[in-house]
């Protein structure tokens, strides 16, 4: 076997993974966080919350979810250099 072909490494493609999980990685965390204070916890079921729970906690949901699109948006961004 050649000695370069096992050197080469395609670091771009490894960029473009860790994006990926990285990307994963915060859409189940902001998910288990927003369920586990909506659901578990009841902020946001109408029935066992209070209209200003509800209220604070869609409020954050909104704003989070806005966030959490713009941080997406901000890491995907970036070009990547070509090969």
């Amino acid at each position: 076997m050649d000695d370069d072909s096992r050197d080469q490494f395609d670091w771009q493609l490894l960029m473009y993974l860790i994006r990926i999980v990285r990307t994963v990685f915060l859409g189940l965390f902001w998910m288990m966080f927003n369920i586990f204070f909506g659901l578990y916890l009841g902020y946001g079921v109408p029935e066992t919350s209070t209209p200003l729970l509800m209220g604070i906690f869609y409020t954050w949901l909104v704003l989070s979810a806005v966030g959490f699109v713009y941080i997406l948006w901000r890491m995907w961004r970036k070009k990547m250099p070509p090969p």
